[in-house]
């Protein structure tokens, strides 16, 4: 994708040469110029190149925030049905919140999304992003910060199981349009555009007012790609992972370049601590002087403690402030920001976290600790039998582990303080035999980027994965991007 302005037939061309396929395509659309074009545009594209193994459909999120949402998901139906493409409306039930109602329209939105493509079998999403909300992006960022700001990401993994795909990132609002009155096709205008209660809206009309900001995010992104692949060489070389809870950075890891320290230190602080976002700069200015400075001791930042030792930097979870979850049989939630539980049993139960003062050890929950730096669990090592995915009561395995394996070559502090922020199942105030645990599916969860993981960011999250032993994530749907194969 060019830096520069790209016509929008251009852009949709290139992203369906692009793309792998067999695919079928999931388009948000909400009835604005952005989507309706998006939708026509590649409509037209791939009717003009029957031999692509491609196929289309769309479905029309209504948050029912304001009169006339409901009508205008039907006058999307209706264009939809004319161009023969499968469509749904979702509809954004339950109350909504009196604060942070754009935040939660978002996470509604695209749960909504990634359910009605699963609905019409399609494999990844596509929204209508231009140029111009780039620039707007780029402009409210620079606002808050004077690092360089990527923007809006041409592509992200949502939930860990959907692309979203944003193919009109470098056309703009205005070429989408003339496409859209050529054709004689009409869009609907959200009044909450105009609202300047809304910072996109203030920063709109601001740029409007001005000439147009040169907007040259592929260096950025050439860089950000570049430092992932460093952070996730990083790992493999200097991150070991104990029980699941516990992180240990070797001392040669506290030695590399600053900006690989920054980029890795930051985002296991904000998978440690559960948080969906790395500390800001005046958190990770003191994160990294502690690391790299010569006096050994702890600090905390980020609900994560660091503990300088010589043998390296330990990071676990601040044990306080860690909420209980309490889930029905069949539901599933993310506890403390760090594992998705689900309840496959019959009765409720609790997640919490462990205290120093309890009795039972949790099993941790990659089994069996990594036998090398940065490596992923050796099968010819397991056992089974004593390394179940699960969380629940002590048994004979943990306890010989824990009294005489992974405890044993490990700061006794630095253990113990993981060990009480580790979850623990229970039910009617007991903690569960491992039997039933067994029953409930305990995984980790990396905040930063399980919900949203920009490609930016894929090469170290999925490094990540494999040394906490889970799957890795789903590859992007394209065979190249900006011409180049991936």
């Amino acid at each position: 994708m060019s830096s520069e302005a790209t016509s929008p037939r251009e852009a949709i061309v290139q992203f369906l040469t692009s793309l792998q396929s067999p695919a079928c395509i999931l388009v948000a659309i909400s009835g604005g110029s952005d989507s309706t074009g998006l939708l026509l545009l590649l409509a037209e594209a791939m009717k003009a190149a029957p031999d692509l193994e491609i196929s289309l459909c769309a479905a029309t999120v209504d948050h029912g925030l304001r009169a006339g949402s409901a009508d205008e998901a039907q006058e999307v139906a209706a264009l939809c049905a004319s161009l023969g493409i499968p469509h749904i409306i979702s509809k954004w039930q339950g109350e909504k919140p009196k604060t942070g109602i754009m935040a939660a329209a978002r996470e509604a939105r695209y749960s909504l999304l990634a359910d009605a493509a699963e609905a019409l079998g399609a494999n990844l999403i596509v929204t209508g992003h231009t140029l111009d909300d780039q620039r707007e992006t780029l402009r409210m960022r620079g606002m808050r910060t004077e690092q360089l700001s990527s923007g809006i990401a041409d592509a992200v993994l949502f939930d860990r199981r959907l692309w979203i795909l944003r193919p009109l990132l470098f056309a703009t609002r205005a070429d989408i349009r003339a496409f859209l009155r050529a054709r004689g096709v009409r869009w609907i205008d959200d009044p909450s555009n105009e609202d300047t209660r809304y910072e996109r809206v203030r920063t709109r009309r601001q740029l409007s007012a001005g000439p147009a900001m040169p907007t040259d995010t592929r260096a950025v992104w050439e860089e950000r790609l570049t430092l992932s692949s460093r952070a996730g060489e990083w790992l493999d070389r200097h991150f070991q992972l104990h029980g699941g809870v516990l992180g240990q950075v070797m001392p040669e890891g506290l030695r590399q370049d600053r900006a690989v320290l920054d980029y890795t230190l930051g985002r296991l602080t904000a998978v440690f601590g559960g948080q969906p976002f790395v500390p800001g700069r005046v958190q990770m200015d003191r994160i990294l002087a502690f690391a790299s400075g010569s006096g050994l001791g702890r600090m905390t930042a980020g609900r994560v403690v660091f503990d300088l030792r010589r043998d390296g930097l330990y990071l676990a979870r601040e044990n306080r402030g860690i909420m209980p979850l309490v889930l029905r049989p069949g539901e599933a939630g993310v506890w403390d920001g760090r594992f998705r539980v689900e309840n496959l049993l019959g009765t409720t139960i609790s997640v919490e976290a462990q205290t120093t003062r309890s009795s039972l050890i949790p099993v941790p929950v990659t089994g069996i600790q990594p036998p090398r730096v940065g490596a992923v669990n050796d099968s010819s090592m397991r056992n089974e039998s004593c390394a179940p995915k699960n969380l629940g009561a002590l048994n004979s395995c943990d306890k010989h582990r824990n009294e005489g394996g992974w405890g044993k070559h490990l700061p006794k502090a630095a253990w113990k303080r993981a060990i009480a922020s580790a979850p623990a199942l229970s039910s009617d105030g007991a903690y569960l035999s491992p039997k039933s645990a067994s029953m409930a599916e305990l995984t980790p969860y990396f905040a930063p980027f399980d919900r949203f993981l920009t490609r930016f960011d894929f090469i170290f999250a999925d490094r990540l994965s494999a040394v906490f032993a889970m799957a890795p994530y789903a590859g992007l749907p394209l065979r190249s991007i900006d011409g180049k194969t991936i």
